[in-house]
């Protein structure tokens, strides 16, 4: 009892200082945007007719936070993963260690593409179907409601983005596997195609164009997890043998 109460702080003590490493680059990266964040909002509003409106003093600084809290999100997600990946390590076998590893860089490059198909691809377009209901009225938009609306409209897909990655993660560890996944389909298909009417205007070709994306990735996700599946069977027969 009292050999597995020691295991278990030490384990507690471990994920803490995971945790304290994690925060601790988020702020950090988070100061290093604020350095830069008037050249970042400059690139990001360059777009926008005239100046932005602040309601108050402190609406600047939250717009700023903002801004440099995205960033700084993009440059610890991978932090995270390898923190992550160095708490469960020590049940890992010398080959899962390598396999899982090397997923950790994709979790950055994909959160990149998720924002970069947020931002170029469906904030432009919520944003038009937005303005041509506003026709009627004067529009103004403030600095915090703009941004804001930015952002809900981004990391969202920044996130769901990173589904290929975890299935795969999760599959090198034999949590997931893709005929598990495949049983879920209708209810992940579900699942999926709530998120995006839900973020999207309500039209259908705005539907199509978020739903289908996140439906390919799904199935990308299936596919790679069926790759990892198999490689993971082969090594654990090696292993037996």
């Amino acid at each position: 009892m009292i050999d597995q109460e020691q295991h278990l702080t030490e384990h507690l003590a471990e994920l803490r200082k995971r945790i304290l490493v994690i925060l601790g680059t988020f702020l950090v990266a988070l100061c290093g945007a604020l350095v830069y964040v008037e050249s970042m909002y400059d690139l990001l509003t360059r777009g926008v007719p005239g100046k932005l409106q602040v309601l108050g003093p402190t609406d600047v600084i939250w717009v700023y936070l903002m801004i440099a809290g995205v960033f700084a999100i993009a440059v610890t997600i991978p932090v995270a993963g390898y923190q992550l990946w160095r708490f469960v390590v020590p049940g890992l076998s010398q080959i899962e260690r390598r396999a899982s590893l090397a997923y950790i860089p994709a979790l950055a490059v994909l959160f990149l593409i998720g924002l970069a198909f947020g931002y170029f691809i469906i904030y432009p377009m919520v944003l038009s179907f937005l303005d041509s209901l506003s026709d009627n009225f004067v529009t103004a938009y403030t600095a915090e409601k703009y941004f804001r609306f930015m952002i809900h409209m981004t990391v969202p897909f920044g996130i769901l983005f990173e589904m290929p990655v975890v299935i795969m993660f999760l599959t090198s560890l034999g949590i997931l596997n893709p005929h598990r996944l495949s049983k879920m389909r209708k209810v992940a298909y579900l699942l999926l195609t709530i998120v995006a009417v839900s973020i999207t205007p309500p039209d259908i070709v705005s539907d199509i164009l978020v739903v289908v994306p996140l439906l390919l990735l799904y199935e990308i996700s299936v596919g790679l997890s069926r790759i990892v599946y198999r490689k993971r069977a082969i090594r654990l027969e090696t292993a037996v043998e």
